[in-house]
């Protein structure tokens, strides 16, 4: 089989020799072409790891078109998690004397920071492998847009909290594997009278301050989202930080005005999933603990009880 870089120049040494002279896809189309696309043709021998490259994966690299390309140098410009999987990848085509397909992120040495899909075939010679080639594909701009429907479709657009769909499921997968997480559940005092009094920009400022204080009260990598109109709830390791702390930190930072005229408080309720076993019963009781809390005078915490076995 004819590889990809037996009929396309790639340069060095040798630039363009294999393509005959009275083709039309010479050196200006090609290059053009690549250009375009913002893409280019690599192989590595495997014998010595020698690389070639055409323009477009120089450019892609922000290295010199002169430049000899070395192997090890190119690594060291993906992150570590795409090294990594490169690595990986690449040993078992050549293993395997197949090919295998990535997207990779790398930080050029100009700093500018991309995303490139890889293709990569192996090509064997007496059952052995010989070189590994393919195409490197710019692809920062569709990762970028990936990237920003993901965000959206995770996250609160008032708050930048997670949303209701990322609460459930890790509330979900925790109660899955029986973690040690503890519940909070927040709700706002006094919200409704911000609205009707100061109308919804000013209820929209309140959310986004009370959305601060919450994610600031949040741990990585434990889940601080925005569940309703004035409802949050963050799901954290019982182990990692005081539920209790946690909560007594939102409701005091949330004692002072927001802006001149502008106040709230909080009411939380807090379920421990060891107590109550699954998502739907954890969620019962904070929610139960939250509104004995408001019953008791808002601007407090109550602890869900365990069930009496």
């Amino acid at each position: 089989m004819q590889s990809v870089t037996s009929s396309l120049a790639l340069d060095g040494p040798e630039s363009y020799g294999a393509i005959a002279p009275d083709s039309w896809l010479d050196r200006t189309v090609l290059d053009a072409a690549f250009s375009a696309a913002r893409m280019g043709v690599w192989e590595c021998s495997l014998p010595d790891e020698t690389l070639r490259w055409t323009a477009g994966v120089y450019d892609l690299f922000d290295l010199p078109r002169w430049t000899i390309p070395d192997r090890a140098y190119t690594l060291s410009l993906y992150s570590p998690a795409s090294r990594a999987e490169l690595t990986a990848l690449r040993a078992h085509a050549i293993a395997e004397g197949t090919g295998f397909e990535m997207d990779a992120e790398i930080v050029t040495p100009l700093n500018n920071r991309r995303w490139i899909r890889i293709t990569a075939t192996v090509e064997c010679s007496g059952g052995m492998p010989v070189r590994i080639f393919g195409i490197k594909r710019d692809i920062t701009r569709e990762r970028s847009l990936f990237d920003r429907v993901r965000y959206l479709s995770e996250h609160d657009p008032l708050t930048g909290l997670a949303n209701r769909a990322v609460f459930q499921s890790a509330l979900a997968e925790a109660a899955h594997r029986q973690d040690d997480i503890a519940l909070i559940l927040v709700d706002l005092d006094g919200f409704k009278l911000v609205n009707d009094q100061n109308g919804h920009a000013a209820g929209d400022a309140v959310l986004r301050h009370v959305g601060r204080i919450i994610a600031e009260a949040c741990l990585a990598p434990d889940v601080a989202a925005r569940i309703g109109g004035d409802e949050f709830a963050l799901v954290v390791r019982a182990g990692a930080q005081s539920p209790v702390g946690t909560a007594e930190q939102i409701i005091a930072a949330l004692q002072g005005p927001v802006q001149p005229g502008l106040s709230v408080g909080a009411s939380v309720g807090i379920a421990l999933l060891r107590d109550h076993g699954d998502m739907e019963a954890v969620f019962h009781a904070a929610d139960t603990a939250l509104y004995a809390a408001k019953a008791a005078g808002r601007g407090r915490w109550r602890l869900a009880p365990r069930p009496a076995s």
